[in-house]
């Protein structure tokens, strides 16, 4: 049986960092802990409230904190900058995220990054199949429609894979399709990789998505 692992965290301090970055006394970490999922969940029930665009594409590519003892500082990197491009929608968001955690003594400062390929993104990627199949677009069609929007943003390979009733078939099942190189068991290979959960009328499907950024350094 093979052994499965992460993507992400088998390659930190080689090709990947970490989303949080701060430090905290052994006692306080769950609580830190549980404030950044807080702060994230916060962010992407917003975009999804108020940002609905037409593909129905949060575009969230990544949220990443660093917290100091009088400042917690989010950068969120987006697909599609027009989401939160004005300046009202972001203080709105500011006031929304300070009330979830009520915070008193620090700072909030919330900055947008745009990524130059959305769709290089397993996480918009992961996001745009997930619409489809809401849509009842046939799975097979959705993903090879995922991977030519993934070749146009210039990666070197790519594996998708969704699990559960396919099509509302009663059986469950697991289909995958991959292209072009997917080194998975090369620490070097920079791979980008996420698990997202679709609730279909038919029940919840589960959607992951490997992608290969660039060659082995």
């Amino acid at each position: 049986m093979g052994q499965k692992i992460n993507p992400l965290g088998f390659r930190l301090g080689t090709t990947q960092g970490h989303h949080s970055l701060w430090f905290t006394q052994p006692k306080n970490y769950s609580e830190d802990l549980q404030e950044d999922q807080q702060i994230r969940n916060c962010i992407k029930n917003y975009v999804q409230k108020n940002m609905k665009i037409s593909s129905s594409v949060e575009g969230i590519a990544c949220i990443q904190i660093q917290k100091r003892i009088d400042l917690i500082q989010v950068i969120i990197y987006m697909g599609f900058q027009k989401l939160l491009i004005e300046p009202r929608r972001i203080e709105e968001l500011q006031m929304n995220v300070k009330k979830k955690l009520n915070c008193v003594n620090r700072k909030l400062n919330i900055a947008i990054t745009r990524i130059a390929n959305p769709y290089g993104h397993p996480n918009i990627l992961a996001e745009f199949i997930a619409g489809q199949l809401k849509n009842r677009v046939s799975f097979r069609k959705a993903m090879k429609k995922a991977i030519e929007l993934t070749e146009q943003a210039g990666t070197k390979g790519i594996q998708v894979q969704i699990a559960g009733r396919i099509d509302g078939k009663e059986i469950a099942r697991v289909e995958w399709i991959r292209e072009g190189r997917v080194p998975l068991q090369t620490i070097r290979a920079k791979i980008d990789y996420c698990s997202y959960i679709v609730r279909t009328i038919y029940g919840v499907l589960g959607i992951k998505i490997w992608i290969f950024v660039n060659g082995e350094k």
